[in-house]
């Protein structure tokens, strides 16, 4: 008989943590844990199961028994700095086969709805200022990253019309909240220590989401009858420039944001001559996604403003990062 448990893959990472910490606040279902090594912690009353790497022959068996819901946040992400020969086949590995693998599994284990973690790069890169991505667009993913997640997304909706397994398709934007590591870190680090940043004049728009409204539409996809067989965007609802989005972070901190002005064909420029321009274009660029559809179709509006979001994520950075130290304003 189904429990209506509901398991978590990734349950260790960013995204997963926080999840299975609101599922046991919510309370009224079992929550199991997928992790690839053992010795994770997890809160009282999560389950474990040690399912090891993730690839075409990892075994689910344990893991999808009785379970009527899986949360799928486990992925080969985006790194900044890729050593592998051959991206595109190593994120297939894991995103691909692992993620087809375990819908497999669990369709024949009798799982009702099957929740994917995506990334927005299903869409694509970059957007012209107000003219943001929709969820029924056409997907261009440019890195092997987007393409991966493109399969994935394709596997999972043949897997959902050959089976009665339901799938729900998230793709969210960058995600920053308490316990935000890469480059959303290293922004921090650099105005908790009053560095000048030429990212005064950047008028760039860009989609952000923070982990607690994430999480929240996740959740909304256990259980929305709306939510079968779609693809969402989530987003906070509003869209800030780079330069605000610091002023911002400085606003939070209690520091006055110390930026100066460069035009960003200039700081492209430089970027590029330095092998960054990967990061000037995330600094410069916009990314913009419309999130209508799930507002109209789940009801869902996001439960956190971006000011408040922000504010949190500081004071956990503040907290707990070694290398937030004060320094001299």
């Amino acid at each position: 008989m189904n429990t209506r448990t509901v398991l978590v893959t990734g349950a260790t990472g960013f995204v997963g943590r926080a999840l299975i910490d609101r599922l046991i606040a919510d309370g009224g279902r079992p929550v199991r844990a997928a992790v690839r090594a053992p010795g994770a912690t997890m809160p009282d009353g999560v389950s474990v199961v040690v399912v090891g790497g993730i690839d075409d022959h990892t075994d689910w068996s344990a893991a999808v028994e009785g379970v009527d819901t899986v949360i799928h946040t486990a992925a080969r992400v985006h790194v900044m700095q890729e050593r592998a020969a051959d991206p595109l086949a190593a994120f297939r590995v894991v995103n691909v086969d692992g993620t087809l693998r375990l819908a497999r599994a669990a369709a024949a284990a009798g799982v009702r709805r099957f929740v994917f973690v995506s990334s927005i790069k299903v869409n694509g890169e970059e957007t012209p200022p107000g003219r943001p991505y929709a969820a029924d667009d056409p997907p261009t993913p440019v890195d092997p990253y987007g393409v991966s997640k493109l399969e994935a997304e394709r596997g999972l909706e043949e897997i959902g019309r050959s089976t009665s397994m339901e799938i729900a398709i998230v793709r969210p934007v960058l995600v920053y909240g308490p316990g935000v590591r890469a480059n959303f870190r290293a922004m921090m680090r650099l105005v908790q220590r009053g560095i000048p940043l030429p990212l005064g004049t950047v008028h760039n728009r860009r989609s952000l989401v923070a982990l607690h409204n994430l999480v929240d539409l996740l959740v909304v996809c256990v259980d929305h009858p709306a939510a079968a067989n779609q693809a969402f965007l989530v987003s906070d609802g509003e869209d800030v420039s780079t330069t605000e989005l610091i002023r911002r972070i400085a606003k939070a901190m209690g520091r006055s944001p110390r930026l100066f002005a460069m035009p960003s064909m200039v700081l492209q420029l430089g970027a590029r001559l330095l092998g960054q321009a990967t990061v000037a274009q995330r600094l410069c660029g916009s990314l913009q996604v419309d999130i209508e559809k799930t507002r109209r179709l789940l009801g869902w509006r996001p439960p956190v403003d971006i000011d408040t979001a922000l504010a949190e994520t500081v004071r956990h950075f503040a907290r707990y990062d070694s290398n937030s130290q004060s320094s001299a304003s």
